[in-house]
């Protein structure tokens, strides 16, 4: 069952726009405490907990959770009962996520390497006047970081294998989605893709 509460869950706010991804765990305690429905995905029904451990009741397939007084379907989408605003839309700038958009993959010598054999290398130095930002920043292995040192990659005769960019992860979702995204998260992140507003 543990497996089962650490699936992950769509957070949709009051207008239905995806804004978050959640728990199975904190999803269902985000229903019990009434902050929550769960959305049927056949129909988009919401549920209160009550409702879903009956809806739950004719299930056969998908994940179940058993208790020991009932059995309940993992929800795959909830609807907030209170927020009706969006999470920041922005890619948080942290260590975490540059390792994840170059793919754990020094972005000099193309090898792949567990994270405790990388660095954060900027491209062009800072004592050279190069900023901590998302188009200045990639990953390396100790090996290419040293021999680049403080020069410019050109100058140590290196190339990236793919410029850094600010990555644009899943459309209106603050979190990266990757392989937990479901085909019942679909009509709810292309609705978002295409009424997000469009900055000049």
């Amino acid at each position: 069952m543990e497996c089962v509460l650490s699936d992950k869950v769509l957070v949709l706010n009051r207008a239905w726009v995806a804004i978050n991804v959640a728990t199975v765990r904190r999803a269902l305690t985000m229903v019990w405490q009434d902050a929550a429905r769960i959305v049927g995905t056949e129909d988009y029904t919401t549920y209160d907990f009550e409702s879903w451990v009956e809806a739950s009741k004719a299930a056969r397939e998908g994940r179940l959770i058993r208790a020991v007084n009932f059995t309940i379907r993992a929800p795959e989408v909830v609807l907030l009962t209170r927020f009706a605003g969006v999470l920041s839309q922005d890619v948080k700038f942290s260590r975490r996520n540059i390792f994840d958009r170059d793919h754990n993959t020094c972005q000099y010598c193309g090898r792949r390497f567990d994270r405790a054999d990388l660095t954060l290398d900027h491209v062009v130095p800072r004592c050279r006047g190069g900023l901590s930002e998302w188009e200045n920043i990639v990953v390396a292995c100790l090996k290419c970081n040293t021999r680049k040192g403080h020069r410019l990659p050109g100058e140590a005769g290196m190339n990236l294998i793919r410029q850094p960019v600010k990555p644009r992860w899943a459309t209106r979702v603050g979190c990266k989605l990757g392989r937990e995204r479901k085909p019942s998260w679909e009509r709810f992140l292309d609705a978002a893709y295409w009424d997000i507003e469009l900055k000049p």
